[in-house]
Parts: structure tokens; C-alpha cells; sequence
């Protein structure tokens, strides 16, 4: 018993190797979040080690209201693609769908997440979404929370200077939530695309 107490176990010599404790060995990933939207798509990536967490980029892919809507969606696909280039992510994770009540906005918003998705598919990442509320709940600790808290949330878990923009902020939270899903077991795993 007094061996069990000073944490020598006889019985932990003899488990397989399967079931003995190891230190955690998390690989680095470089994990790519995109809130899209054909004005301003948010993007973010992060680095996920046994480190911690860092931010690598952020920022919004800022579209003008004067601009077509094709030539804003060659905008998105053409940023992520140099964003894909320059920190080359291991995974992407994106909004998952919401329901609009105005068709109209859901098929434009609809194609700005084809524009985001056809890019990273392109640069062979795997693609997994996220409900918004899962986001705000994992961030915030509230489903129903403003962006202004995620965004300050997101501040402070990644030791960022300055407030990140709305929509970077909820790119930078997608890949938060996506990470901190991928470190612990969960129930209610991203959902790949």
C-alpha cells in the first residue's frame, strides 16, 4: 500500500506499453480559420504546439461595395491562396452554415464560402466547419455571445496587442475551437467537409 502511496505501483511495471503513461507528444499544426463573407472574409492562422498557441497572420479580405461580386470572390480565392503559399496550414476549419432568413444573402454568402473553400481544397487541405455557436460557447462560455466578446476573448487567449478586427477575430476563434477540440477528446468532433 505504502508503495501505491509513494506512486510506485508494481502493477504499472507490468501493464503493456499501450497503457503506460506518456508525456504528451502533440505534433505542431498550423491551423487555418476562415469566417467568410463576400465584403469581409476573416482569416487566421494559428501554430497549435505543445508550446501553447501563436498567432501567425490575421486580417480581413476587405472587399468594397463598388466591386462585383466576381471580382470579389477572385479576391478571396486569390488572398487565401497566398496565405496557403506563405504559412502553409496542415488544416483549415470554416463557419459552418447558418440558416438566412433572405435568400439572397445565403446565396451570396454561400458563394463566398465556395470562393474560400474551392482555394483551400486547391492547396490539398483537409476542410472542417464549426456552428458559430460552438465557437462563441468554447470561447466565450456563451452561445449567444456578441463579437465584441470574441474578439476580446481572442485577444487574450492569444496575447495579441491590439483588438483584431470582427471578422479576424472570428476566423482566429474558429481555429481556437478547433484546436482545442483536437486536444482533448470530445463528443462532438468538427464536422470535415
Amino acid at each position: 500500500m505504502q508503495e501505491r502511496l509513494d506512486g510506485k505501483s508494481k502493477r504499472s511495471s507490468n501493464l503493456p506499453a499501450l497503457f503506460v503513461a506518456r508525456p504528451p507528444t502533440m505534433a505542431a499544426q498550423l491551423i487555418l480559420g476562415v469566417d467568410p463573407s463576400l465584403r469581409g472574409t476573416g482569416f487566421g492562422v494559428i501554430r497549435a504546439d505543445k508550446t501553447g498557441l501563436s498567432v501567425l497572420t490575421h486580417g480581413t479580405i476587405a472587399c468594397p461595395k463598388d466591386w462585383d461580386r466576381s471580382r470579389c470572390l477572385a479576391n478571396i480565392s486569390q488572398t487565401l491562396r497566398d496565405v496557403l503559399r506563405q504559412h502553409q496550414p496542415t488544416v483549415c476549419v470554416v463557419e459552418g452554415l447558418f440558416f438566412a432568413q433572405n435568400l439572397k444573402t445565403a446565396i451570396i454568402m454561400g458563394e463566398a464560402r465556395g470562393a474560400a473553400m474551392a482555394a483551400i481544397a486547391e492547396g490539398g487541405l483537409e476542410i472542417f466547419e464549426i456552428a458559430t455557436r460552438k465557437v462563441k460557447q468554447a470561447i466565450v462560455g456563451y452561445g449567444a455571445a456578441q463579437k465584441i466578446a470574441v474578439a476580446k476573448m481572442v485577444q487574450r487567449l492569444l496575447n495579441l496587442k491590439e483588438l483584431p478586427a470582427p471578422d479576424a477575430a472570428d476566423a482566429l476563434a474558429l481555429a481556437l475551437t478547433y484546436a482545442q477540440e483536437k486536444g482533448r477528446f470530445s463528443l462532438s468532433a468538427p464536422k470535415r467537409i
